[in-house]
């Protein structure tokens, strides 16, 4: 189910700068009985990005109502909203005024969500890592081309998803979510100053960890300092919070906390 600019009929125009040049931002939201999960904070994200992008997008009136209908419609579902520049501009130079596209979908939360939450997950060190550019450090822009590459090798038998480091081998992230370590009393969840996704249940994750007076950081994680830590796990918007138990041969104990989380935030699935 798809709607452009409001329209379920409408086509997207094949010269748009999100097809040509993946121009443009998108997120995908968590609906719950009352709504989007954390609806504010990824408008504020898509409204932020473009903004670092160099266009002026607000969230209109209308597409507020449209997503509310939609996830009042399709409870327990993922909504996905695109927002490209639009169309213009020659080559790769942006036009002067500028006219969004903004695409919207409606998917089911894949089933083995819940049981991940459940049972946890194994990850796997990606060959593949992520460049450094930190003017687009953090946004959710339309060029995934690198987590395609990723996602195209076949995970190994025993794991479920691909841990991503970047150039200089850091960690960063899963090939879809965010990561945190956890040592002791310490949080520890990877710098994104250079590359990544900066999340908005990892923005959640870290508010909640900050109100329960816990010890939360944002900084850079070698590849090497893994066996530092005690437990780790994941967060996305559409998945919540899962437990990793393992990260290539290195073990990890699940941490009582993130069922505590799963419970404050309402992520359980």
């Amino acid at each position: 189910m798809f709607w452009v600019n409001g329209a379920s009929q409408a086509s997207v125009d094949p010269s748009d700068r999100g097809l040509a040049y993946g121009d443009g931002l998108f997120a995908t939201m968590r609906t719950g009985a009352e709504g989007i999960l954390f609806f504010n904070a990824h408008q504020a994200r898509l409204t932020a990005g473009a903004a670092r992008l160099g266009f002026q997008w607000q969230m209109s009136e209308a597409l507020q109502q449209q997503l509310h209908a939609l996830a009042i419609e399709y409870p327990h579902h993922c909504i996905k909203l695109i927002v490209s520049r639009g169309v213009g501009g020659r080559g790769y130079t942006p036009p002067e005024t500028v006219n969004p596209t903004e695409i919207v979908s409606v998917h089911a939360i894949p089933s083995y969500y819940a049981k991940w939450q459940q049972a946890g997950i194994c990850l796997k060190t990606s060959s593949i890592r992520l460049g450094l550019q930190p003017l687009l450090a953090g946004m959710k822009h339309l060029n995934r081309l690198e987590q395609v590459l990723i996602k195209s090798h076949p995970l190994p038998q025993g794991f479920d998803d691909w841990l991503v480091n970047d150039i200089e081998d850091n960690v960063i992230e899963s090939s879809m979510a965010n990561v945190f370590f956890i040592k002791g009393n310490r949080v520890i969840t990877p710098s994104l100053a250079q590359c990544g996704v900066a999340g908005v249940m990892r923005e959640q994750v870290m508010i909640a960890l900050l109100e329960q007076n816990m010890n939360i950081e944002c900084l850079p994680v070698g590849a090497e300092r893994l066996i530092e830590f005690d437990s780790a796990f994941i967060t996305n918007s559409v998945l919540g919070i899962v437990d990793v138990l393992a990260i290539d041969s290195l073990k990890f104990s699940r941490a009582p906390i993130t069922a505590q989380l799963r419970q404050t935030l309402s992520l359980t699935l």
